[in-house]
């Protein structure tokens, strides 16, 4: 079992948003997610990994320091973090039952729902760290594939994390072949996990699959995404479309005409504005 630490960035209360999704954006180590505590952004990493990420992230906020945000560098320290089994527990928490669309209902494990007619229940137990759907910018994911107007013949979700995104697709097409890349093992496991759990077939693993696709998803930060750019395409069929989302809304559009595609919509977020997501599509 895991030994994890807490990296901890005290922040003025007014700029708390702002650094957590910028925490979330260039700390590698923050990639699965942050907690907002207050004035305080919080982030996980194993004990063995913290000398390192609690040095980036110094880094980091000494430039936002620089550049006028509230954050000093000297405040962020390591604290102990709660055991890895009471961290699992403490979902219960907070993690309901929640509608994420007009047809998307994500359930936890532990919790029971009845479905109303039309809504497409995700059952989902997220572990500590690869998420439960409720953030903005995986609604905006499953918002656009809501609109597509085609069945797609095959999907691929680039960063499946808990699976969401690739079980939403299994269940919103039937018959739809359906794959799922992460780099973490953990990842991979969980998605494998919650597929099984959800009665649908999703072929997860930790290397981007050969051949090209109708449908590819990527909610990823927006640095990882350009590193992924040509991959990113190269996945895309003739006429595909690709939705891209993790990113924060002045990235969207600079990001989206960096990838070269028909830029079909570039969508903020009702729930946080800060976040927005772009849809293209290949010639």
């Amino acid at each position: 079992m895991t030994d994890w630490v807490e990296i901890v960035v005290p922040v003025g209360a007014a700029d708390v948003d702002d650094i957590a999704g910028l925490i979330a954006e260039e700390v590698a180590a923050a990639a699965n997610g942050t907690e907002q505590r207050g004035d305080e952004v919080v982030f996980w990493v194993a004990r063995g990994d913290a000398t390192a990420a609690l040095a980036d992230t110094q880094d980091k906020v000494a430039r936002w320091q620089a550049a006028g945000a509230a954050v000093d560098p000297a405040r962020v320290r390591i604290a102990t973090a709660m055991p890895e089994a009471e961290w699992r527990d403490a979902w219960k928490r907070y993690f309901k039952v929640t509608r994420l669309t007009r047809q998307i209902v994500v359930v936890p494990s532990w919790e029971t729902y009845d479905a109303k007619p039309g809504d497409v229940v995700i059952a989902l137990d997220p572990g500590m760290a690869f998420g439960t759907g409720t953030h903005a910018s995986t609604r905006l994911v499953l918002e656009e594939m809501q609109e597509l107007a085609a069945t797609p013949a095959r999907v691929l979700d680039v960063g499946c994390g808990s699976g969401i995104l690739a079980i939403a697709a299994a269940k919103l097409w039937p018959g739809t072949e359906v794959l799922g890349v992460d780099n973490d093992p953990l990842a991979v496991s969980a998605t494998r996990d919650n597929a099984a759990a959800n009665g649908v077939a999703i072929a997860a693993g930790d290397a981007l699959p050969d051949g090209t696709f109708p449908l590819v998803l990527a909610n990823i930060q927006a640095h990882v995404l350009r590193e992924l750019k040509d991959v990113l395409i190269a996945r895309c069929a003739p006429g595909a479309t690709l939705i891209l989302s993790g990113l924060l809304t002045p990235q969207a559009a600079p990001l989206a005409a960096e990838f070269g595609l028909e830029i079909v919509r570039i969508r903020p977020s009702r729930d946080d504005a800060q976040w927005s997501s772009v849809v293209l599509k290949r010639p």
